[in-house]
């Protein structure tokens, strides 16, 4: 028994220690337990997608990868920071800047969290995790009942004074118990609703869910989270508008029209140093945006171009009216879990915000097949993918725990920056997650960002959510649009997804039967948009006759195939540890162990295949 642990202690700490922690996409020659492969000539592998783009299968010098985490925590900031600032006026901390920065530093902690486990169980794709726009038109839906309202205005000024003044501990426990509370509310929300993602990834529902929801039933429900918050992006960009438009105008600049453009940068290489050709206008586009328009900000903040009166226009541009924020922040404060209170739970808060986790997880399965292509991977297999989903629930649920306000997703920002850069490593991804969970901890750098001004954020929410509102349009690409049947369904449930919200919120306490908590449900459904558009276009596209490929399936699934093609070899989706067990508790007790069947564990032998880099240990040949 001891010398069976040995061996197999030995050889599965290896091959975890180089699944977990090692690139695994590097040709190499594994070595395990005195057995030496061929080394599988990997020079002419590569993966061909569109606009002739080759993805090379070769390992990146390590003195690029300084660069490479920091790259993808500058790229997913904007989303990130963008969840709190969004929900800070209807959680009631407009004016409370302590409260903003403590939030902007809770969700990075938890999405580094997030992205070390979805990298290393999930679907151990370089994927990373952050804040997700799918939770936020539910959570603004139950914010918006009567009884979450904000107090009067000159009740909340009277309380900013107070916070800004300093006040006993008695008056700035009650101040926070306003947002706290409203907090608490939607952490338990996100906290029962998650537990539908957790079902539907390890119980393998969430294959036979996507057999019935088409681009037709997508395209809506994320079109509308994009639509659905223009309301947001045009009161941070009305604090002045010509601010907002060179947000905007730098942005494009930046990610459009330098976009080919690359800056020569040095790296160390070979044992000396070579110049190579960096997209850094491409790769950090809405970084340059916002630091530029900041600092033009900044510029005439110094000048006093700005007015100096909070009720003029253009006061909001100002730079200096949260430094607050900055001094009065601590150092350090490490997130914990109920860090606001024991979560609240009711009936209307879940049943809406299960829509978010449905919007969350389709979103999430098309982002695991790009990131699979541009990572040089072989395209998802089913148990990849269930698994990928319960951990983003498992994510979901820590994010109700420490209580970001939100859930967690993948990144699809971060995902093209795959493309960019061609490194698909997992270290790269977990590296940027240790470090989101350092800064996170880290009380001034999310206290930085309240000092943005308010029409720079509005500029990046127009280029933002309209690029949401776009990535929904897109599944239509698979879509008969000369079919009256597909437009009709696509219209009319677009246009519901916006009328019926708007008119619910035109007329507050239309809806009394007699019960306050079906009140409450009636009125948070019917007021989240992308659950509207969602509904009728998935009820229309599976009650109304039509092909599969009038509908779009057929040409969904054909694409998918096509992916699929001569790639033979889906062991980087393994589970450490896993198949070792149970393929010698196979050998040993004799039984056959159908785990083909399994919905999130797939048994892969520990053999090379025609892409030998996803299992090969770098020892010393």
């Amino acid at each position: 028994m001891k010398v069976f642990f040995s061996i197999f202690f030995f050889d599965n700490s290896l091959r975890a220690l180089y699944c977990v922690i090692l690139e695994p996409l590097q040709p190499k020659v594994i070595k395990v337990n005195l057995l030496i492969w061929r080394n599988i000539n990997t020079s002419d592998l590569h993966i061909e997608i569109k606009n002739n783009f080759v993805l090379p299968l070769l390992r990146v010098p390590k003195c690029i990868h300084i660069h490479l985490p920091p790259q993808h925590y500058i790229l997913a900031f904007g989303g990130i920071i963008a969840v709190p600032l969004i929900l800070a006026e209807p959680l009631c901390i407009k004016d409370n800047n302590i409260a903003k920065s403590q939030l902007i530093s809770t969700i990075f902690f938890v999405s580094g969290i997030c992205t070390l486990l979805q990298t290393a169980v999930g679907t151990r794709l370089p994927i990373l995790q952050g804040g997700t726009f799918s939770f936020i038109t539910p959570t603004l839906a139950i914010l918006a009942l009567p009884k979450w309202q904000c107090p009067a205005p000159k009740e909340s000024v009277m309380l900013s004074v107070q916070l800004q003044n300093g006040t006993s501990p008695l008056q700035m426990e009650s101040s926070d118990e306003i947002w706290m509370s409203r907090m608490r509310e939607i952490q338990g929300a996100i906290l029962v609703s998650s537990l539908l993602q957790i079902v539907l990834g390890f119980s393998g529902l969430v294959g036979l869910v996507l057999k019935y929801i088409g681009p037709l039933a997508i395209a809506p429900t994320i079109n509308l989270i994009g639509l659905s918050l223009f309301i947001e992006a045009g009161k941070k960009s009305g604090g002045h508008w010509g601010i907002a438009a060179l947000t905007v105008c730098l942005i494009l600049l930046f990610s459009q029209y330098l976009s080919k453009v690359d800056v020569p940068m040095i790296a160390y290489k070979d044992k000396k140093w070579k110049v190579f050709q960096y997209p850094l206008f491409k790769l950090f586009s809405a970084l340059f945006g916002m630091c530029g328009a900041w600092l033009v900000c900044f510029l005439l903040t110094i000048f006093d171009v700005f007015p100096s009166k909070s009720n003029e226009y253009g006061f909001s541009a100002r730079t200096d009216i949260n430094l607050n924020a900055v001094t009065n922040s601590p150092w350090f404060r490490v997130p914990y879990p109920g860090q606001w209170g024991l979560p609240t739970v009711s009936v209307s808060s879940v049943l809406g915000m299960m829509a978010g986790v449905l919007a969350s997880t389709m979103e999430s399965i098309g982002d695991y097949y790009a990131c699979a292509r541009l990572s040089g991977a072989p395209p998802p297999p089913t148990h990849a993918i269930n698994r990928g989903i319960a951990v983003e629930g498992i994510g979901c649920i820590l994010a109700g725990l420490w209580g970001t306000g939100n859930g967690t997703t993948s990144y699809s920002q971060n995902i093209a920056a795959l493309g960019i850069t061609k490194v698909g490593s997992r270290l790269v991804l977990q590296t940027a997650g240790i470090l989101m969970i350092v800064l996170g901890i880290f009380g001034k750098f999310g206290a930085v960002f309240i000092t943005i001004p308010d029409p720079v954020i509005g500029g990046m929410f127009l280029v933002m959510f309209g690029m949401i509102a776009a990535v929904g349009i897109s599944n239509l690409q698979y879509v008969d649009l000369n079919s009256s049947r597909n437009l009709l369904i696509l219209g009319f449930s677009t246009f519901s997804g916006l009328v019926l919200p708007t008119w619910f919120n035109s007329n507050p306490g239309i809806i009394d039967t007699g019960i306050t908590e079906l009140d409450q449900v009636i009125v948070v459904l019917f007021t989240t948009h992308m659950f509207i558009g969602g509904f009728f276009g998935f009820i229309l596209d599976n009650t109304i006759p039509g092909t599969d490929k009038e509908r779009g399936i057929k040409n969904w699934q054909d694409k998918a195939q096509d992916q699929s093609k001569n790639m033979c070899d889906q062991s980087c989706y393994d589970i450490p540890f896993c198949n070792g067990i149970l393929k010698r508790y196979r050998s040993q007790s004799g039984q056959d162990i159908m785990l083909s069947n399994c919905s999130y564990i797939s048994f892969v032998d520990i053999k090379p295949h025609c892409d030998a880099r996803f299992l090969q240990f770098p020892p010393t040949v």
